[in-house]
């Protein structure tokens, strides 16, 4: 016995016979599912919701739990029960993957433009000569100037 206990340990570590197969599936709770969920007729979290509808949801989830389902197939319960409009999340397939999908390439593509055009722009901010001064002022205008000036600072 204890020479199968030391297979077993060495086949875990090794990452032959994974740890989660031999460890239970983990409970369900309601408040998880709650978060993850909506009310069909509120249409808001059900967490937040307090509707008779909203109840009983809950009823169902908690017999659920009670039978000893996890939450994957809590979900699917529901989704069979109330249709896919109970789920928080939309599902990760056909159009509704746009909205996994969409977010991300509008980053890659900002990305992708910040790549292209903030090197042009500074290589044509640094290629500008420097600008001439201007045309030179006369000693008639610069004594006028200077008048003008101490009008000014009185």
């Amino acid at each position: 016995m204890r020479r199968r206990l030391t297979l077993l340990l060495v086949a875990i570590a090794a990452g032959i016979a994974p740890a989660a197969a031999w460890a239970a599936a983990p409970r369900a709770s309601l408040t998880d599912i709650e978060n993850d969920v909506m009310c069909v007729t509120c249409r808001e979290p059900l967490i937040e919701a307090h509707s008779p509808q909203a109840y009983e949801e809950r009823g169902f989830i908690r017999s659920l739990i009670a039978q000893g389902m996890d939450k994957p197939q809590i979900e699917r319960a529901l989704v069979a029960q109330y249709g896919p409009a109970v789920l928080g999340k939309p599902p990760a397939s056909g159009f509704d993957l746009t909205v996994y999908l969409l977010p991300a390439a509008a980053v890659l593509l900002a990305i992708a433009i910040t790549a292209t055009v903030l090197p042009r722009w500074r290589r044509s901010t640094q290629s500008e000569p420097p600008r001439a001064p201007g045309p030179a002022v006369s000693p008639a205008d610069a004594r006028r100037l200077e008048d003008e000036l101490r009008v000014f600072d009185g």
